[in-house]
């Protein structure tokens, strides 16, 4: 779904845009779009620091000497996110 947005410019920077929507055919918005998206797929997300939840401390654990664990894996889990929820 498209947001519809103000944007300022000088009036020679809206001339040019103009004349290149004319030039290739489409609107003064998808020249902007098109930009926007062209500057942004090379932009890297920022991480962020994220606490591990009762989930995440359970991956990766490695061996648990425990035979069960791949029949009873949903009891485990929800007893590790019940046990997370009730702190």
């Amino acid at each position: 779904m498209k947001t519809r947005t103000i944007v300022s410019m000088e009036r020679p920077q809206l001339r040019a845009l103009k004349a290149r929507a004319r030039a290739e055919g489409i609107s003064v918005a998808e020249i902007v779009r098109r930009l926007v998206a062209d500057s942004l797929k090379d932009s890297q997300p920022a991480t962020r620091s994220v606490p591990r939840s009762a989930f995440e401390q359970l991956v990766a654990l490695g061996s648990s000497g425990r035979a069960d664990v791949a029949d009873r894996h949903d009891a485990l889990l929800g007893d590790a996110l019940r046990h997370e929820h009730d702190r």
